[in-house]
């Protein structure tokens, strides 16, 4: 298993253009404004792309989510957190670095729970939205993450752009440490 982080791989390293991947609620949307913050990198949090606002995670239209997101990914600089698996070859295609989180099934359950419970103000959120728990959630992140783990894996692993893997809970902690990262 590789361990990209400890090869001191540095965010310096990954450009201006950063892609962060990984299941739900492994962290991908506190990471990535810690990073904009730090490198004054405009932040693009997917999920609010993806969802219109002032819903409960209703889906746009996907030609008018592809739009925003070949708008997006259009610009000099950014940093951008989420998945949507048929937009990642685009993704990748305008990225100059790449950030890989994983997350156990049961910490990412457990992080789905208290942002719907207790969490209103969380980075990423969709504006206006709630998260309230439901099966289709508990079922993507308990069945579908887990079954496409592989998958993703090997997807991350292809890229051939400087990337860092975070494996490990310690391996999340070093790099907001040794970059000088807030949460």
């Amino acid at each position: 298993m590789h361990r990209y982080y400890r090869v001191m791989t540095r965010l310096a390293d990954l450009g201006p253009r950063i892609c962060i991947f990984g299941p739900s609620n492994s962290g991908k949307s506190t990471l990535a404004v810690a990073i904009g913050t730090a490198r004054k990198l405009p932040v693009i949090h997917l999920d609010q792309l993806y969802h219109l606002p002032q819903t409960n995670w209703v889906p746009r239209p996907s030609d008018e989510f592809g739009q925003l997101h070949d708008t997006a990914i259009a610009g000099d600089n950014w940093v951008i957190d989420g998945n949507y698996s048929r937009l990642i070859p685009l993704r990748l295609g305008h990225a100059t670095g790449v950030i890989r989180l994983e997350c156990p099934t049961m910490i990412s359950l457990g992080r789905y729970f208290r942002r719907s419970w207790f969490d209103r103000h969380r980075r990423g959120a969709i504006v206006g939205g709630r998260d309230p728990v439901n099966w289709p959630m508990l079922w993507h992140i308990a069945v579908v993450v887990r079954r496409n783990r592989g998958r993703d894996l090997a997807q991350f692993d292809s890229v051939d752009l400087p990337k860092i893997r975070l494996s490990t809970a310690r391996d999340v902690a070093a790099l907001y440490r040794t970059e000088g990262l807030e949460r």
